[in-house]
């Protein structure tokens, strides 16, 4: 059992035996991590073991933790910037006996390829549920670290994206979860950077409701040609999971 700091909990998953190290104070995962690492497990082309992924903005861990119950890929990494977050992070992949598949590295996402040169154009798949809201708008938490989670107060978008296409190789994927407000944002910088967006799928609360996350799957120096998949819906109309979403916690 490890060592817990200050509100720390662990919490199951619900992926296999997959346990997380989380304080409700900081930031806990939410279900857009959880259909992030859904569709790039469903949708990334064929990841083995020799399969090399890396998230982006990796908080405490839980999308490559979900990774190493969804997909067989040898090794997957994660970046993040606060040093609480990725302390949690390193002694999850520990408390899972996962040691020998996760690695994650504490720096900004803007210094990784500066801070580790060797990881350039060697990933098969990036994922990034990065922070939402640039530093001018929406109202601030009262909490650092959850301000810094949601809030772009060290790399912004433009730069999420630029790292994931120096990280990729050639035709490799990158998986983003984001607003539908920054879809305009999001498809400059990736043109920009070689990645193109080749699906697009709006999440919305309920059927019929307005969309308040976006997934966009892009490849890096792929053909133009984007895919509008139909809305994936949350709950149901009795307030519980659909049967799709239920099975992205599979």
């Amino acid at each position: 059992m490890p060592d817990l700091k200050g509100k720390e909990r662990i919490d199951v998953t619900g992926f296999g035996t997959v346990k997380i190290i989380q304080d409700p104070d900081e930031f806990c995962y939410g279900v857009d991590a959880v259909i992030l690492a859904d569709i790039a497990a469903r949708r990334g082309k064929a990841i083995r073991e020799e399969s090399r992924i890396m998230d982006l903005g990796t908080g405490s861990g839980i999308i490559p933790l979900i990774l190493s119950h969804k997909t067989k890929a040898g090794r997957i990494y994660g970046v993040e910037v606060q040093k609480n977050s990725w302390d949690r992070a390193v002694r999850s992949a520990e408390l899972n006996d996962l040691t020998d598949r996760l690695e994650f590295i504490n720096c900004d996402v803007k210094d990784i390829i500066n801070i580790r040169p060797d990881l350039k154009m060697s990933f098969d798949v990036i994922t990034s549920n990065p922070p939402y809201t640039a530093l001018s708008g929406g109202m601030k938490p009262e909490s650092t670290a959850k301000m810094i989670a949601r809030h772009e107060t060290t790399a912004g978008l433009d730069d999420f994206i630029r790292v994931a296409s120096e990280l990729l190789k050639d035709h490799g994927e990158m998986f983003l979860v984001h607003r539908p407000s920054r879809l305009v944002d999001i498809f400059v910088s990736a043109r920009k950077y070689r990645l193109e967006p080749k699906a697009t799928r709006l999440v919305v609360p309920r059927t019929g409701e307005e969309p308040n996350i976006v997934l966009i799957h892009m490849i890096k120096n792929g053909g133009a040609d984007l895919n509008i998949l139909p809305p994936l819906a949350v709950h149901d109309s009795e307030g519980g999971f659909t049967s799709e979403l239920k099975e992205a916690y599979l």
